[in-house]
């Protein structure tokens, strides 16, 4: 389904005033300026996005406003009116009067944004104790009515419920009823759905317009998925390195980007190119049957039952082919992703690694399939140690290679290094890099070993889009040099359509759909495939 505007309101909202206006913000820390002379106006009703790459000063704008930037970063000029009252000027009381009732924030996790020390209900209640003048009961009938409407099944249930115990997805929901419960007329949402499935994502961000709507709110919208702009943006600005480089309404924007770095953004939108048949390798790695049994967690006076992840999925990689998982949070696809490289214990099955079964014990077997397989996770800040060098790391996987000394270890380190783009920078640590660096990291620990099977759980979810578009690029290339097949796991179908020769679509823990990239991109069968690819952010060709 294209992502194409869906509501075509500029005309209607240019006539109104003017809810919030910026005019020449510049933030900075001494001479240094993360946001450079920015200016723009919200009309009540009104969503506009605030796009571009990590970096590019868009959240330090969103957070200007509230008077929540981090420490070291300063306001240093320009005016922020929120229906004519200067946000930059008012005290502090009357800043913490606006916060959380006049404008709501949400965050981008909201497992950090949210206590997991207080139950909902506790932090549903804090907004209308401090911004509405209800008693006890009106602010439980309210918070359960709330809940109900960002459709949570059992909102008794969530009031007495800890954050821990949701979903991602509905941690979001509840993050977006605790920021709307107070009815505020100017809701930032910075990057509110990154770290959410294609489904949860379109689910969280219909609700947040629909509510926005319903109230009259003007929406500022930081993200840098362009995607979600076309569907859901009236009007969109650009920014770059702290200034805005191009700005209209959305639709124009993206159909026909004027400024170099705009076009730039919409080209690094994952495309699906023509691909010719791959030739059959052998069968590489290969699972009968397999499940994953995780056992029920023992509460105060009872033991909640255990959960099925993975029922019974029959699976096979050949070499040289990549083979797409693909699901939303919550089916099954990581976990059996981890059982594939038995990172987590099968409860039942069989899995054959060129035919000779590795399912449990410590053979010869076990071992080679051990050394020949190798993963790329999802965050590499946490899996890449931060106390040693990036070189160090890389070579680590080289102490089991036999016969190799010194001298060769650093060799293949240095080709790995610039093989993944990264040549010379083998003496910096983790926190030197940037993001897309540090999963070049991550990609090369994985290669280095030149194994037969490399596993890549969402490698590329929590990149920029011209980032992304280089790792997928990156891997590709690899692939092609090197012959390694690939077991991708993503719910990002975009992502997908680059790199896959063969796609599985995995729904509760069992694969639903199967087949080419092609056959289930323009031909899916079964409703959840379709449900995945309507909610891909894309846009209107």
């Amino acid at each position: 389904m294209s992502m194409a505007m869906q509501h075509d309101r500029p005309g209607m909202l240019a006539a109104r005033a003017a809810l919030l206006s910026v005019e020449g913000l510049r933030v900075g820390a001494g001479r240094f300026s993360a946001v450079d002379g920015v200016s723009f106006d919200i009309a009540p009703g009104e969503i506009l996005a605030l796009v571009g790459e990590s970096g590019s000063g868009k959240t330090a704008t969103g957070r200007a406003i509230l008077g929540l930037l981090p420490p070291g970063l300063e306001r240093q000029a320009g005016a922020i009116r929120l229906e004519g009252e200067d946000l930059a000027r008012v005290p502090p009381a009357r800043l913490r009067e606006l916060r959380g009732g006049a404008i709501g924030m949400v965050f981008q996790e909201p497992m950090v944004s949210l206590n997991p020390a207080m139950t909902i209900g506790a932090q549903l209640g804090e907004a209308l104790a401090l911004h509405s003048s209800l008693g006890k009961e009106a602010q439980r009938a309210a918070c359960i009515a709330m809940l109900k409407r960002v459709q949570i099944t059992d909102p008794e249930g969530c009031l007495r419920a800890y954050p821990h115990e949701f979903s991602g997805g509905m941690r979001q929901r509840i993050m977006l009823a605790a920021v709307m419960l107070p009815k505020p007329r100017l809701l930032i949402a910075d990057e509110p759905t990154t770290a959410l499935d294609n489904l949860a994502q379109a689910e969280v961000l219909d609700l947040m317009v629909e509510l926005a709507h319903e109230n009259g709110t003007a929406v500022l919208l930081v993200t840098h998925n362009l995607g979600l702009v076309a569907r859901y943006a009236d009007r969109a600005l650009v920014m770059q390195r702290g200034r805005v480089v191009e700005e209209g309404p959305a639709r124009q924007v993206l159909s026909a980007p004027r400024h170099d770095y705009t076009r730039l953004l919409v080209s690094a939108m994952p495309q699906r190119l023509p691909r010719p048949p791959r030739p059959q390798g052998e069968v590489l790695l290969e699972a009968r049957g397999l499940t994953v049994d995780y056992p029920g967690r023992s509460r105060l006076f009872r033991r909640l039952p255990g959960k099925r992840a993975v029922k019974g999925v029959d699976l096979e990689i050949r070499r040289g082919e990549t083979v797409a998982l693909v699901g939303g949070s919550g089916s099954g696809k990581t976990t059996l992703g981890r059982a594939m490289l038995r990172l987590v214990q099968p409860s039942g099955g069989q899995l054959l690694f060129r035919g000779k079964d590795v399912t449990a014990g410590s053979t010869g077997a076990a071992r080679d399939f051990r050394l020949a397989c190798q993963i790329v996770f999802q965050d590499p800040y946490s899996s890449l140690d931060p106390r040693q060098r990036v070189g160090e790391i890389v070579a680590e996987p080289l102490r089991h290679e036999a016969g190799m000394d010194a001298a060769a270890r650093a060799a293949r380190v240095a080709e790995t290094f610039r093989a993944v783009g990264l040549p010379g920078m083998d003496r910096r640590f983790p926190h030197q890099l940037s993001g897309g660096q540090r999963q070049r990291v991550a990609i090369a620990r994985a290669i280095v070993r030149r194994p037969a099977l490399v596993v890549a759980d969402e490698p590329v979810s929590a990149l920029d889009m011209t980032v992304q578009k280089q790792i997928l690029a990156l891997v590709r290339q690899l692939q092609e040099e090197r012959g390694f097949a690939c077991l991708f796991i993503s719910h990002d179908l975009g992502a997908v359509a680059e790199v896959a020769d063969r796609v599985l679509v995995m729904q509760d823990g069992a694969i639903v759909e199967q087949g080419c990239r092609d056959a289930i991109f323009d031909a899916p069968r079964h409703p959840y495939t379709r449900a995945l690819l309507d909610a891909t952010p894309r846009l209107a060709p």
